[in-house]
């Protein structure tokens, strides 16, 4: 071996653990942030869900007749955004909370909700009514596939690359870290070729050196074991993989209830598209007189048809 490589060989095992540390830092955060986007997005999920089981509670079977699977979720996916970011908003106003908004402009969380409502209701309103239940797993899954806040870290860099590469690196570590110790013995095994066994000193200088360099050696594989280690116990702690499942299916539950309660999937011609960058209170108290009219319309036609007492 010569000189050069030598030296080359002591700078690659000296600096390799810095190296890994580095990694570790940097897939660490990233997967923290791909967790954190995630887990934003799913916010709304839960908020959906919320609304639809409140609705579910307060509806009677057969009272209501002639109801819009489009309308109905179009409704629901309006009031869980409006109320959610309008409440968000109130609570920040009261409480001075600027970090809660520079996470929704660097997250794009309130752009994403918007993106997907506006998906998901496109994708609904060509929907064929039948008996059975659509398959509302595969829109609700294209739905989040495509949305380019929540696919995006940042809006900018792409999250699958990232979270694939960030779920290799235990194992890269541990490559990683055999390597760098392979690297030392290698380098030591060619002065073991040179030794005067007749020379007893200066075999047993060579010998103290060698065990020296593989001990140092060594070291690079103990710190891509402890890497390796801890990048389990980060991925397993902040796994995007569980939140994106967890918030599919509470997508795709809560259409299902909505599906099962209507009757079929008309889409009224004088229907306002959704707009997200309308005044959440105004929307809100627009809904409520809607809802309020329809109700006292209800109350009437029902008492049309209920039959009159003999005096």
């Amino acid at each position: 071996m010569t000189m050069s490589t030598k030296i080359f060989a002591e700078y690659f095992i000296l600096t390799l653990p810095y190296v890994m540390g580095l990694v570790f830092l940097g897939g660490a955060f990233f997967r923290v942030v791909i967790w954190y986007t995630v887990k934003r997005h799913e916010w709304f999920a839960r908020e959906f869900e919320k609304r639809v089981a409140r609705f579910m509670e307060s509806e009677k079977p057969g009272v209501v007749k002639n109801v819009s699977f489009y309308v109905l979720a179009k409704r629901m996916l309006e009031r869980s955004f409006y109320e959610g970011f309008a409440v968000r908003d109130r609570l920040r106003r009261r409480r001075g909370d600027g970090v809660m908004a520079l996470s929704d402009r660097v997250f794009l969380v309130k752009q994403g909700c918007a993106w997907l409502v506006k998906d998901i209701l496109n994708q609904l309103k060509f929907l064929k009514w039948t008996q059975e239940t659509p398959k509302l797993l595969g829109i609700t899954r294209a739905t989040f596939h495509h949305n380019p806040c929540f696919n995006r870290v940042f809006g900018v860099l792409p999250m699958t690359a990232f979270n694939d590469l960030i779920s290799i690196l235990p194992g890269l570590f541990v490559i990683a870290g055999i390597l760098g110790t392979f690297v030392g013995i290698a380098g030591g095994l060619q002065e073991l070729g040179g030794m005067n066994l007749q020379d007893l000193e200066n075999t047993k200088n060579i010998m103290d050196r060698f065990l020296q360099e593989i001990s140092f050696a060594m070291q690079t594989s103990i710190a891509g074991i402890v890497f390796s280690l801890l990048s389990h116990i980060v991925n397993v702690m902040y796994s995007p993989e569980r939140v994106y499942v967890s918030m599919v299916d509470r997508f795709e539950s809560s259409l299902d209830l909505l599906w099962y309660r209507s009757d079929n999937n008309d889409y009224p011609l004088d229907e306002k598209a959704f707009d997200e960058h309308r005044d959440p209170v105004e929307a809100l108290a627009e809904d409520a007189v809607n809802a309020e009219a329809g109700r006292a319309s209800r109350t009437r036609d029902m008492d049309q048809v209920r039959p009159v007492k003999a005096s």
